[in-house]
């Protein structure tokens, strides 16, 4: 196996999605053509690797990811020759491109489909999951509850029912069969050849579990991982897989690979949820908790942490009173919730926009072990707009300028609507405005992006816990190659000050965001004076914190 140069381990990705980030043509929809005017946009904010949420055709009933042909770029958003211009734009500034490998399911007009419900004896009929009578556990396993009824549906042109763990028009790929293994094989060498560093593995989980009529507990096929893990690293030595996998610690190290030899990456729901509770409650102990069990790691993989996505706040793992704290915190009403178990509203409304928490929060995340991920639209604080059905509502365009449509669009009706009214309308939050602003919210989050990069250890070393003797305050401090460096993290509402002792050995602390160093008392502590929603970024020596070129 080629080993690659692990550059996601010190990387910021950024997601997107192209039908709602910059119209090009003037037709209301975002498309390659705009994306490739905003890369310079993209690359001064400090970002290694786009990804793009799906792009392929399709019918747009579940905002792409219905996809309906694998190898094309749907005409509304331009044609394959112009993401070729993407991944080369991307390619001149230092960027990689991540994109979406939806390979669980496919719409119900893919031609794979349409030849498997029509023809009994269509090599394609074995692609997907049938079965002749309508199974006991029809009404068990749904992905959205109160909203789908059933994970299996007749077709009446086949005469049989077909399974699928999400909507009935997104039927369930037999992923246990070796054809349609070869096939997802085929895709991911397709994209590749094109340009792209790897793929968000959607629903990976669902894609490596047997289905069928019979299965009453499905059985995880990892090994399937580590074949798509092989092939990807024989096409392309550094590229790489972030998987979508919702999953219990316990199984971490079966989906990383024991020797590193499955995911590369994969998103920690584990920490995001426990993380949402410690902004709701200030206790960080459940978060620490959540650190500690989700530690272990093949030295190659790599944790993605994140805020909010662009689904809905995911709090199906914590206890119920718990979750009910976040609900009564950040989502009270019943038009702020989703499927029983989440949160359908970007972070600054969730925060009442105040500044300082959106701040402790995005300065948690780039913290935490891993690599950051953010979504479009984080950088200047964008709202929601909860009129718009499920996960539309956190899914609006990107907000540009105050001019028309929010500088997105020259189109007097956009694909989705523009937030035009309210403190988080397009008038108020724009990225020209911050631009000229030097304390606005998107130079912050650029500032903060640099000094990330300039800690590596955060992205490559080990991570301890250090005492701080109040449950609202978090202090980690993390070691790579002889560099330390100390980060603490006030979630309480009210100041406090606390004796940071372990891991500080008696050494100065050089703040990397401000003036305000810390020097050890007698014993060697460290006393520390922390504002409401505050936060401190440390360098543990007596390095200035102006350039990496200082470490050790």
């Amino acid at each position: 196996m080629v080993i690659n140069d692990l550059w996601y381990k010190n990387a910021v990705i950024y997601c997107l999605s192209v039908e709602t980030f910059q119209d090009g043509n003037g037709d209301g929809i975002g498309d390659f053509r705009g994306l490739i005017r905003r890369l310079d946009y993209l690359h001064g904010l400090g970002v290694d690797a786009i990804w793009l949420m799906p792009f392929q055709p399709s019918p747009q009933r579940d905002d792409g990811y219905d996809i309906s042909d694998h190898y094309g770029v749907d005409p509304r958003f331009g044609t394959l020759g112009d993401f070729v211009e993407f991944t080369h734009g991307c390619r001149q500034r230092g960027m990689r491109v991540l994109i979406d490998l939806v390979v669980n399911h496919t719409s119900d007009q893919h031609p794979w489909f349409q030849e498997a419900r029509r023809d009994p004896d269509s090599p394609y009929r074995d692609w997907y999951v049938w079965s002749r009578r309508r199974p006991k556990n029809a009404k068990q396993g749904m992905v959205f509850p109160g909203v789908q009824k059933t994970t299996w549906t007749r077709d009446a042109i086949a005469g049989e029912y077909y399974f699928h763990r999400f909507y009935e028009f997104q039927p369930d790929l037999d992923t246990s069969n070796p054809a349609v293994q070869a096939e997802i094989l085929k895709i991911m060498g397709f994209w590749l050849q094109l340009g792209v560093s790897g793929f968000r593995m959607d629903a990976v989980p669902f894609v490596i579990a047997t289905k069928g009529p019979d299965v009453r507990k499905p059985t995880e096929q990892y090994d399937m991982l580590r074949t798509f893990r092989e092939f990807l690293q024989w096409r392309e030595g550094d590229a790489i897989i972030l998987a979508e996998a919702n999953v219990l610690p316990r199984t971490d190290m079966a989906y990383f690979g024991n020797d590193g030899d499955r995911m590369h990456m994969m998103f920690n729901f584990q920490v995001n949820q426990a993380l949402f509770y410690a902004l709701a409650a200030a206790d960080t102990a459940p978060l620490a908790k959540a650190l500690a069990t989700t530690r272990p790691r093949p030295a190659t993989a790599q944790w993605a942490t994140f805020l909010r996505n662009h689904d809905e706040l995911d709090l199906g793992r914590l206890s119920e009173a718990r979750r009910q704290a976040v609900f009564d915190a950040f989502g009270p009403e019943r038009s702020m919730q989703l499927y029983g178990r989440g949160i359908r509203r970007r972070l600054a409304p969730m925060l009442q926009g105040d500044r300082r928490r959106l701040e402790l929060a995005y300065s948690l995340m780039f913290t935490l072990p891993g690599t950051p991920v953010l979504r479009y639209g984080d950088e200047i604080a964008m709202g929601d707009d909860l009129s718009l059905p499920e996960r539309q509502c956190a899914r609006t365009p990107m907000q540009w300028s105050d001019a028309p449509q929010g500088g997105f669009s020259r189109a007097a009706r956009t694909v989705s609507p523009v937030i035009a009214e309210g403190p988080y309308g397009y008038a108020h939050v724009n990225v020209a405005e911050q631009r000229r602003d030097p304390n606005s919210m998107l130079n912050w989050m650029e500032r903060i992006i640099r000094m990330r990069k300039e800690v590596p250890e955060i992205g490559w070393g080990d991570f301890s816990l250090l005492p701080t003797g109040t449950p609202a305050v978090l202090a980690m401090r993390y070691e790579w190659r002889g560099a330390a460096s100390v980060f603490v993290h006030n979630l309480g509402a009210a100041p406090c000050e606390i004796l940071l002792d372990g891991g500080t050995e008696g050494v100065p602390l050089v703040n990397l965001l401000s003036g305000d160093h810390s020097r050890p008392e007698k014993g060697g502590k460290h006393r520390i004076l922390m504002e409401p929603y505050g936060y401190r970024w440390f360098r543990a020596g007596g390095l200035d914190g102006l350039s990496g070129a200082e470490r050790p």
